[in-house]
């Protein structure tokens, strides 16, 4: 028999049913994800701060928070971090359960392949112009100090936001059918699986709560390995179709949603 008997199942016994019931449950999904997502309501008010200032475009200045520039730590660092880090495990929740709905033949539209490249290109976005407070283009750091500077916490998240940009290039002309060598699929798994290596190493300097932070990034670091390792078997098995290809095609989507469920956990 070809094929999963599932998805045939549910082609044999109605996809439109099927396909608003997973329509449903996504909804749901990024209802409680965009929910979790919020900022902290209990992040303590600073001095000159009023409520309501962090997340997106909150407090650019390194000394917005404390006259010894002691963001790290912060009650409004805090809150901004863990924003940032809930963002974008709702982008991968979201694409997530996309890929897993294609890998599985649930009677999903076309267009939906778009959803990943559209989320990393968000992503990407999102981490090179709000990663971090104080640096390029929000903060008081320039371009240079900012790429090229000491600080490794901002030249990882900078790198992040790169590669996520890329890959939205990258997967945007595969997904369209512009580029059809399995080369192409490159971009998404190797910067990926040495950026989950990465997040082994990935510390937030001085914070008070580093060793639950690493902790965090291990468990992501992790799930980094599992996702680059089951994309690049998916890309490179022979016959894109064969069930083993797709089984690895579900291999991914999970090890993204779980991704994406660790992202929206996140704190500090």
């Amino acid at each position: 028999m070809s094929g999963w008997a599932f998805p045939s199942f549910v082609r044999s016994t109605g996809g439109s049913c099927m396909k608003e019931c997973w329509y449903a449950f996504l909804l749901l999904a990024l209802a409680i994800g965009s929910f979790v997502c919020l900022p902290n309501a209990h992040a303590q008010q600073q001095p000159g701060h009023p409520e309501g200032s962090i997340g997106i475009g909150a407090a650019h200045d390194s000394h917005a928070v404390h006259g010894d520039g002691l963001w790290e730590g912060s009650a409004q660092g805090i809150a901004y971090s863990e924003f940032n880090h809930r963002f974008a495990g709702l982008m991968n929740l979201l694409f997530g359960l996309f890929e897993l709905g294609h890998a599985l033949r649930y009677p999903l539209p076309v267009w939906t392949r778009l959803i990943l490249p559209s989320a990393f290109g968000v992503i990407g976005v999102f981490l090179l112009v709000w990663s971090d407070h104080e640096a390029w283009p929000i903060g008081s750091l320039g371009f240079v100090d900012t790429f090229f500077g000491q600080d490794q916490e901002i030249i990882q998240h900078k790198l992040y936001g790169i590669f996520a940009a890329t890959v939205a290039l990258s997967e945007t002309a595969r997904r369209m059918g512009w580029v059809r060598h399995p080369a192409w699929a490159a971009p998404l798994v190797v910067p990926g699986f040495v950026g989950a290596l990465a997040l082994f190493a990935h510390s937030h300097g001085n914070h008070p709560g580093n060793e639950t932070i690493e902790l965090h990034h291990a468990l992501l670091g992790t799930l980094g390995i599992g996702a680059a390792l089951s994309k690049g078997m998916a890309s490179w098995t022979p016959g894109a179709s064969a069930q083993p290809a797709r089984g690895w095609e579900a291999a991914w989507a999970v090890f993204v949603i779980l991704t994406g469920l660790q992202l929206l956990v996140y704190f500090e």
